[in-house]
């Protein structure tokens, strides 16, 4: 369960990492496995930011190689073609990498992309670079199974026929995809790992810089679910993952700091389509030139995603009523033959992406670049923007070895273990065998080994049974009174806490199409028995929006 704060008080650490998302919990993990003394700390939950809010993609890094309006943008900036041949490198290394390591928690779908007599691209050159795409990754042994497809053929599969224009289809390039359907399991299970390995980790809890010391920097943790006064700790090298609040932490102690992030905010609409398009999914560019997915997720689908600046919280974001007309609309236009509608939308989820700030470059810059703060007077002090999700491993690694020179090892090194523990299959239980453990000790133990605190926590976090289709009221207060003891509620909190549950699902997440709905749905399906409800659901990539 969550530590004593007060646990903390007075501690000294080699390396504190603030910010607790995909990223900062990879460079704990590392590092604790490199035998340092690592505090982790998040002012909300674990991956409960952007980690969270991504379009799930581990993609293979086409749209690198796939500019956006035209292939001779390489040509008159061949810079960009260096950058894009990098950056598809390592989204294949990735891919490779996750696929190899944790199955479990990625899912294989065919993913599809319609070339247009008056598009941008012609078929020889969406061939030539899958022949780059293969070559980038030959090491990596994670086929793409390429095929381009007739536009008579693919029009008479499922989902492909419902395309526009199909008189000036002339081909669809179709491959292998995979999906990241659970981000904020895979943060878990480094966060988890980090703590095996040594590391102290505590979520709810804030980081204020303070001042330097002769030891490193000396920072004040508040408890912000407000339980705890405030503890001082020292930390000879600080890691600033903070997302988007990055440059609000390190302003703390020095307000003339360069900014180094800015936000971008992408929305997405979850519907569902007929069970025929189950596992097939499009990529696209939209009327405004920019990238748009229909991604397959937990037997529905989702659109998007937009990019708009962003400069509010990024746990508070949701998606706007005139940004789910855009996304319905961009559908729309894409599939007509799925004539979808307002009442088509399931649910809705928006995140914030923390990216590079460039002056030049109104929404940011895409490439991941680690920031040294000494250059603004805070030796010891690294900040990371723009990471995204499915590379959150190289970027662990890289923080480790940059956060770790010069300092010595406390423990031995041990290796890392990337695989986290099993999750059901069956968000409902339907068809599993008898004896499965019940759900209520199942629920107990990710409160007493994972840190919840709260029932989002429970359900979206450790469990995963949030996201999908809308759960039932009996679901939502089976799970209440199952890790009410653990976590000390009586009635009253119960109530506050399913209270504080709906409101929170009703508010972010619910269809902006519905907003006159007496009651906006939840988001994860009623299970015929109250004790129906598991410790997780298959985790099948911030990855992001690639």
């Amino acid at each position: 369960m969550r530590s004593s704060l007060s646990h903390l008080s007075g501690l000294t650490v080699d390396v504190l990492v603030i910010g607790a998302g995909i990223n900062g919990a990879s460079a704990a993990q590392h590092l604790a496995a490199a035998g340092h003394d690592v505090l982790l700390v998040d002012k909300a939950d674990f991956g409960a930011g952007a980690t969270a809010r991504s379009s799930r993609l581990l993609h293979c890094g086409l749209r690198y190689l796939a500019p956006g309006r035209s292939i001779t943008e390489f040509l008159v900036r061949p810079d960009r073609l260096l950058t894009a041949l990098r950056m598809a490198r390592q989204a294949m290394a990735a891919r490779a990498e996750l696929v190899r390591t944790v199955p479990e928690r990625v899912t294989a779908m065919r993913f599809c992309f319609p070339v247009y007599r008056d598009g941008p691209y012609r078929p020889w050159q969406i061939d030539a670079a899958f022949g780059i795409l293969a070559g980038l990754g030959s090491g990596g042994r994670i086929p793409l199974d390429y095929e381009r497809l007739s536009a008579e053929v693919a029009l008479a599969r499922p989902l492909l026929r419902a395309l526009r224009d199909p008189d000036r289809l002339e081909a669809v390039a179709c491959f292998r995809e995979y999906q990241i359907d659970w981000p904020e399991r895979l943060c878990l299970d480094a966060v988890l790992d980090a703590e095996r390995c040594g590391a102290r980790v505590r979520n709810y809890t804030s980081a204020a810089l303070l001042g330097s010391c002769p030891e490193g920097w000396q920072v004040r943790l508040v408890d912000t679910l407000g339980s705890e006064p405030p503890v001082h700790v020292t930390a000879r090298r600080v890691l600033n993952l903070a997302g988007t609040g990055i440059d609000a932490v390190t302003r703390t102690v020095a307000p003339d700091a360069r900014r180094r992030v800015v936000g971008t905010k992408g929305a997405h609409l979850l519907v569902r389509l007929p069970p025929d398009c189950a596992g097939t999914g499009i990529a696209a560019l939209s009327r405004r030139g920019e990238p748009f997915y229909c991604i397959p997720w937990r037997g529905l689908h989702f659109f998007g995603p937009t990019e708009t600046l962003y400069d509010g919280d990024p746990h508070d974001v949701r998606v706007t009523p005139d940004e789910a007309a855009f996304l319905l609309a961009e559908a729309r236009h894409l599939l007509p033959g799925c004539h979808l509608g307002p009442d088509s939308v399931v649910a809705s989820w928006a995140g914030v992406r923390p990216l590079t700030y460039d002056p030049a470059l109104p929404l940011g810059r895409r490439s991941r670049e680690l920031h040294d703060l000494a250059a603004d007077g805070l030796p010891g002090i690294f900040a990371l923007t723009a990471g995204p999700v499915m590379s959150h491993r190289s970027a662990g690694r890289l923080l480790a070895r940059t956060a770790a020179r010069g300092l010595v090892p406390r423990r031995p090194a041990q290796a890392v273990r990337y695989a986290g523990p099993a999750v059901a299959q069956d968000p409902t239980r339907r068809g599993q065998c008898p004896g499965t453990p019940c759900a209520p000790a199942e629920l107990r133990r990710v409160v007493e080994r994972e840190h919840a605190a709260t029932l989002a926590d429970i359900l979206f976090r450790r469990m995963g049974a949030a996201w999908g289709e809308p759960l039932g009221e009996r679901e939502i207060a089976t799970v209440a009174a199952a890790v009410g003891d653990a976590l000390g509620w009586d009635a009253a909190a119960r109530q506050a806490a399913i209270a504080a549950y709906t409101n929170e699902v009703a508010s972010l997440f619910a269809s902006p199409f519905a907003v006159s709905s007496p009651r906006p749905p939840l988001l994860v399906s009623p299970a015929p028995d109250p004790l129906s409800i598991p410790a997780g659901t298959a985790a099948l990539s911030q990855g992001d929006r690639p």
